[in-house]
């Protein structure tokens, strides 16, 4: 009772405060919350907190520029722009005080390997850390195991490799971090706003990728897919029951609520409802099973490799299992982070460019060198080591 009786008095003195500013010009009374739901109602009315601001987590531009100018206060092995365009592709859905977190961490990884100046590499291992948490190599997995999460993580990247819906696959890993059990498989999503029926079920397809390859490569599967059926029975039950996607429920919408009492709707309707959402999941199991069949030599490859090197990067993805068999004109994540804000990789000079014999025309090639517009090298726009990673398939 005492603790309600200091809230309402607080309460009755902001109210006093506030409108003793009604006679005083040019006063403006400002305030932050991350839950308005419960603000008292008297707070809200006007002449008080009668406007709301919701501030959002930046997209990718607005996180392009935080990064510039947390950037600028570091020692960095290339130009600010180099960094802040591939870094906001890298990090959607991050706010401003996780881009300062990141960087602050990638200064202290650079430090702890004595160098000079902060690069690529440093980054990533900085958003893996702030994602994922620290690496954890003294956990000790026994061989089995440690086969067991490698296939099951090839699975995942297998199958969302060869959907055209799926997240793009960004790296692989078998080691640990924070309280994870198994490796991971990082993607780098777009920043999408809606979703089709189709994008659903590749999405919930890629996370059963893994259960499956543990299914047909092991002949067993093992408790390590319990988050991959978690995450993807909240897909199928938003499909069938609040997207309206589901031609038995129909064009209605019921929201999960956990702690919800009572559903807004009737026992048939439940029934209804959790009939779809198996159908759903196992219509994807199916199709994903399908496809792990047909690259299961794929699958093995990429397990093989894990073992081996425990964590595996977007190129060595790509010398296993090609470039992926997709091709979009819309402008992802993962091309900005490769490439930079264009999304392209950069046109290099020719052998020679800029140099010119005298009386003009061009230098013949050097010994041992290809002539003007042969021999091209391209420049992939960035690191090519790869550090653990961070979240997101298990």
């Amino acid at each position: 009772m005492g603790g309600h009786d200091e809230r309402e008095n607080t309460l009755n003195q902001l109210l006093v405060e506030m409108d003793g500013f009604a006679t005083t010009t040019g006063v403006i009374v400002l305030a932050g919350t991350n839950r308005p739901d419960i603000l008292d109602k008297a707070l809200l009315r006007p002449g008080r907190f009668d406007r709301t601001i919701t501030v959002d987590a930046p997209d990718i531009k607005g996180r392009e520029q935080i990064y510039r100018v947390h950037l600028s206060k570091l020692k960095l092995s290339k130009e600010v722009e180099f960094y802040s365009e591939r870094l906001a592709a890298l990090t959607p859905g991050m706010s401003g005080a996780d881009i300062a977190n990141i960087c602050n961490e990638a200064a202290l990884v650079a430090a702890r390997s004595d160098k000079s100046s902060v690069d690529m590499v440093d980054f990533e291992s900085a958003i893996d850390r702030v994602i994922g948490g620290l690496e954890k190599k003294n956990k000790v997995i026994s061989p089995v195991e440690r086969r067991t999460i490698a296939f099951h993580e090839s699975g995942h990247a297998v199958v969302s490799w060869f959907l055209e819906y799926a997240e793009p696959l960004l790296k692989v890993s078998i080691v640990p971090r924070g309280t994870s059990v198994l490796g991971f498989a990082q993607y780098l999503p777009n920043e999408n706003v809606l979703m089709t029926k189709e994008q659903l079920m590749d999405r919930v397809c890629a996370i059963l990728g893994g259960r499956a390859a543990e299914q047909v490569l092991l002949g067993k599967i093992s408790t390590g897919a319990v988050n991959d059926l978690e995450r993807a029975t909240q897909y199928a039950y938003a499909q069938v029951a609040v997207y309206g996607m589901n031609d038995k429920v129909g064009m209605l919408s019921y929201r999960m609520d956990r702690d919800a009492f009572d559903k807004p709707y009737s026992q048939e309707t439940a029934q209804m409802i959790d009939n779809e959402v198996r159908a759903f999941v196992d219509q994807a199991y199916k199709r994903t099973l399908a496809l792990v069949e047909d690259k299961k030599a794929l699958i093995e490859a990429m397990s093989l490799t894990l073992l081996k090197k425990e964590v595996i990067g977007l190129e060595d993805v790509e010398s296993i299992l090609g470039k992926r068999p997709f091709s979009t004109q819309e402008m992802r994540n993962i091309d900005r982070y490769r490439h930079g804000a264009s999304g392209k990789p950069p046109t290099p000079p020719s052998e020679g460019a800029g140099e010119k014999p005298e009386g003009g025309g061009e230098l013949p090639p050097k010994e041992g060198e290809q002539g003007p517009g042969e021999g091209m090298t391209k420049e992939p726009g960035f690191s090519r080591r790869v550090e653990p990673g961070a979240v997101i398939a298990t």
